[in-house]
């Protein structure tokens, strides 16, 4: 065997180990990408590559108000957290809430809808939801003076509620009012109320008490137990999205920056000292 011979056999020896490690690095550095969770942006589509496009019926204040593009409120800054886990950027669209699901099931118009959902069997017929995030009552709301205090006294009355929503279907299902009058925005049923167009409102407990503070003619008489869960809204089938929401809103909830949102936007209970009204 000549000397010639020797050395390209120990070349193609050295070029095979050194590939054989290159292949070994490769496998240990291609770990899938940051984030807070184990899911990340790979591993589900959004309308918007690297944005996560949300439905919502702004205003609703405390969880949806303010100007765009700078929203704020209980949902915007929640959605907020849970996209910064994920790794994306929050682009909100305003909706009417009474189209808002047909929007979110037809497809191409938003990702996931967060607009104080309450969820609900007829729901879920259409969409699918995340695990919930916040429990909330629905509330009877009247003008100061008025003889209403208990859901009893709306026997005959006209009553005002938003469009679409589960204190409309509570008004006109449950209570004997006389008429029920529904409003694109809650807040034009609030203004309803003000101006004797309607004799009372049923609404979300925490967004009526919250309106108080602007409106000091109208009160938050009674609470009526509802115990709804609010969700986040997404189109069916859309599995690998809910997840990866889901696993990012536990992480939010373990290291506390759900209980920093809900400090600064609810406070406590506002209706936890409200007379309950069946």
């Amino acid at each position: 065997m000549n000397k010639r011979f020797l050395l390209f056999l120990l070349t193609a020896l050295l070029l095979l180990v050194g590939t054989a490690l290159a292949a070994c690095g490769d496998d240990d550095d291609d770990d899938g990408g940051g984030g807070g969770t184990d899911t990340t942006a790979a591993d589900f589509d959004t309308l918007e590559s690297g944005t996560l496009t949300v439905g919502s019926d702004i205003p609703y204040a405390p969880f949806e108000f303010g100007d765009p593009p700078e929203y704020k409120g209980f949902d915007v800054e929640l959605v907020n957290a849970i996209a910064d886990n994920l790794g994306l950027e929050v682009k909100f669209v305003k909706t009417p809430f009474d189209v808002i699901f047909r929007n979110l099931a037809q497809g191409g118009k938003f990702d996931m809808v967060a607009s104080s959902t309450t969820i609900t069997p007829e729901r879920e017929k259409v969409v699918a939801f995340s695990d919930p995030y916040f429990v909330a009552d629905q509330s009877l709301m009247i003008k100061k003076g008025s003889d209403i205090k208990t859901v009893d006294d709306v026997a005959g009355k006209i009553v005002g509620a938003q469009l679409g929503t589960t204190g409309a279907a509570f008004a006109k299902d449950e209570t004997d009012a006389g008429e029920v009058r529904t409003y694109d925005l809650v807040d034009d049923a609030f203004k309803a109320l003000q101006t004797g167009q309607v004799e009372a409102v049923i609404n979300d407990c925490p967004i009526s008490k919250y309106a108080e503070r602007s409106k000091p003619d109208l009160e938050v008489v009674a609470k009526i137990p509802t115990g709804e869960n609010y969700g986040f809204a997404f189109e069916k089938g859309n599995d690998a999205l809910i997840e990866a929401v889901n696993g990012a809103l536990d992480e939010v909830k373990q290291d506390g920056t759900y209980d920093e949102i809900f400090e600064k936007w609810v406070g406590s209970d506002p209706c936890e000292s409200i007379v309950e009204s069946e």
